[in-house]
Protein backbone atom coordinates (compact mmCIF):
# COMPACT_ATOMS: atom_id res chain seq x y z
CA UNK A 1 0.00 0.00 0.00
CA UNK A 2 1.15 3.49 -1.01
CA UNK A 3 1.78 6.00 1.89
CA UNK A 4 -0.68 8.17 0.24
CA UNK A 5 -3.32 6.00 0.59
CA UNK A 6 -2.33 5.45 4.37
CA UNK A 7 -2.64 8.97 4.28
CA UNK A 8 -6.53 8.78 3.33
CA UNK A 9 -7.28 5.49 4.88
CA UNK A 10 -6.40 7.65 8.41
CA UNK A 11 -8.84 10.28 7.03
CA UNK A 12 -6.20 12.95 7.06
CA UNK A 13 -6.82 15.58 4.72
CA UNK A 14 -3.77 17.25 2.63
CA UNK A 15 -4.89 19.83 0.88
CA UNK A 16 -2.31 22.01 -0.94
CA UNK A 17 -0.80 24.16 1.93
CA UNK A 18 -1.73 27.69 2.73
CA UNK A 19 1.00 30.36 0.99
CA UNK A 20 4.36 30.82 2.88
CA UNK A 21 4.65 33.67 5.10
CA UNK A 22 7.73 35.88 5.26
CA UNK A 23 11.45 34.68 4.17
CA UNK A 24 11.06 31.15 5.42
CA UNK A 25 10.78 28.13 3.30
CA UNK A 26 8.89 25.23 4.10
CA UNK A 27 11.51 22.57 3.04
CA UNK A 28 14.64 22.86 1.77
CA UNK A 29 16.54 20.00 -0.27
CA UNK A 30 19.95 19.00 -0.11
CA UNK A 31 20.56 15.35 -2.69
CA UNK A 32 18.27 13.38 -1.15
CA UNK A 33 17.55 14.99 2.13
CA UNK A 34 14.65 16.98 2.77
CA UNK A 35 14.87 19.54 5.85
CA UNK A 36 11.42 20.79 6.88
CA UNK A 37 10.86 23.69 8.95
CA UNK A 38 9.09 24.09 12.35
CA UNK A 39 5.39 23.72 11.88
CA UNK A 40 2.83 24.68 14.35
CA UNK A 41 -0.86 23.06 15.03
CA UNK A 42 -2.60 24.45 12.42
CA UNK A 43 -5.72 23.53 10.62
CA UNK A 44 -5.96 23.26 6.83
CA UNK A 45 -6.92 27.14 6.21
CA UNK A 46 -3.98 27.99 8.29
CA UNK A 47 -5.94 28.46 11.69
CA UNK A 48 -3.89 27.92 14.68
CA UNK A 49 -6.19 24.77 16.43
CA UNK A 50 -4.80 24.48 20.21
CA UNK A 51 -3.03 28.59 22.04
CA UNK A 52 -1.44 28.05 25.63
CA UNK A 53 1.26 26.41 27.51
CA UNK A 54 1.01 22.52 27.92
CA UNK A 55 0.22 21.76 31.50
CA UNK A 56 -1.38 25.06 32.12
CA UNK A 57 -3.53 26.23 29.75
CA UNK A 58 -3.50 22.85 27.24
CA UNK A 59 -4.13 19.57 28.87
CA UNK A 60 -1.34 16.33 28.32
CA UNK A 61 -3.69 15.10 25.97
CA UNK A 62 -5.09 18.08 23.65
CA UNK A 63 -0.98 18.73 23.46
CA UNK A 64 -0.60 14.98 22.03
CA UNK A 65 -3.31 16.23 19.58
CA UNK A 66 -1.99 19.31 19.33
CA UNK A 67 1.28 17.54 18.38
CA UNK A 68 -0.57 15.19 15.77
CA UNK A 69 -1.68 18.23 14.22
CA UNK A 70 1.06 19.86 13.72
CA UNK A 71 2.61 16.10 11.77
CA UNK A 72 -0.36 16.85 9.50
CA UNK A 73 0.99 20.02 8.39
CA UNK A 74 4.36 18.75 7.86
CA UNK A 75 3.45 16.36 5.57
CA UNK A 76 1.47 18.77 3.84
CA UNK A 77 4.76 20.69 3.44
CA UNK A 78 6.55 17.66 2.38
CA UNK A 79 3.83 16.50 -0.21
CA UNK A 80 3.53 20.01 -1.70
CA UNK A 81 7.69 19.64 -2.00
CA UNK A 82 8.26 16.33 -3.30
CA UNK A 83 4.39 16.09 -5.17
CA UNK A 84 3.56 12.77 -3.01
CA UNK A 85 3.99 11.13 0.09
CA UNK A 86 5.53 7.75 -1.69
CA UNK A 87 8.63 9.67 -2.28
CA UNK A 88 9.55 9.38 1.60
CA UNK A 89 12.06 6.23 1.77
CA UNK A 90 12.71 7.60 5.70
CA UNK A 91 12.29 9.74 8.16
CA UNK A 92 15.43 10.27 9.91
CA UNK A 93 15.17 13.13 12.71
CA UNK A 94 12.09 15.36 14.10
CA UNK A 95 13.25 18.29 16.55
CA UNK A 96 10.29 19.78 18.52
CA UNK A 97 9.50 22.15 21.41
CA UNK A 98 6.85 22.09 23.70
CA UNK A 99 5.12 25.41 25.36
CA UNK A 100 5.52 24.30 28.49
CA UNK A 101 4.10 25.28 32.12
CA UNK A 102 7.11 25.88 35.22
CA UNK A 103 6.19 22.22 36.56
CA UNK A 104 5.21 20.40 33.15
CA UNK A 105 7.80 17.48 32.47
CA UNK A 106 6.32 15.29 30.06
CA UNK A 107 7.33 16.97 26.91
CA UNK A 108 8.23 13.55 25.26
CA UNK A 109 4.53 12.46 25.94
CA UNK A 110 3.16 15.32 24.00
CA UNK A 111 5.18 14.76 21.02
CA UNK A 112 4.32 11.08 20.70
CA UNK A 113 1.47 12.84 19.05
CA UNK A 114 3.51 13.65 15.88
CA UNK A 115 5.78 10.79 16.35
CA UNK A 116 3.19 8.07 16.25
CA UNK A 117 1.16 9.48 13.00
CA UNK A 118 4.29 9.14 11.35
CA UNK A 119 4.60 5.49 12.42
CA UNK A 120 0.99 4.85 11.25
CA UNK A 121 1.80 6.35 7.87
CA UNK A 122 5.26 4.88 6.90
CA UNK A 123 5.30 1.83 9.14
CA UNK A 124 9.10 1.25 9.97
CA UNK A 125 10.35 3.91 7.82
CA UNK A 126 8.39 6.47 9.85
CA UNK A 127 10.67 5.80 13.00
CA UNK A 128 12.54 8.19 13.60
CA UNK A 129 14.83 9.95 16.27
CA UNK A 130 13.94 12.56 18.01
CA UNK A 131 14.41 15.71 20.53
CA UNK A 132 11.65 16.98 22.92
CA UNK A 133 12.42 19.94 24.54
CA UNK A 134 9.99 21.94 26.72
CA UNK A 135 10.01 26.42 26.46
CA UNK A 136 8.74 29.02 27.94
CA UNK A 137 7.16 30.39 25.10
CA UNK A 138 6.09 29.87 20.94
CA UNK A 139 5.01 32.13 18.23
CA UNK A 140 1.66 32.75 18.76
CA UNK A 141 0.97 31.08 22.09
CA UNK A 142 1.05 27.56 20.25
CA UNK A 143 1.66 24.39 22.61
CA UNK A 144 3.99 22.80 19.92
CA UNK A 145 6.55 23.67 16.75
CA UNK A 146 8.07 20.99 15.29
CA UNK A 147 10.45 20.63 12.61
CA UNK A 148 11.60 17.20 10.36
CA UNK A 149 14.57 15.60 8.49
CA UNK A 150 13.91 13.26 5.90
CA UNK A 151 15.41 11.21 2.94
CA UNK A 152 13.28 10.84 -0.15
CA UNK A 153 13.58 9.19 -3.40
Amino acid sequence: MSFEQRVRDLGVDLPTKVPQRGGVVPCVEDGNILYVSGHGPEDNDGTLLFRGRVGAEVSLEDGYAAARATGVQLLRSVRDHLGSLDRVDRIIKLLALVNSADDFHDQPAVVHGCSDLLVEVFGERGRHARSAMGTSNLPLNQPVEIEMILRFR
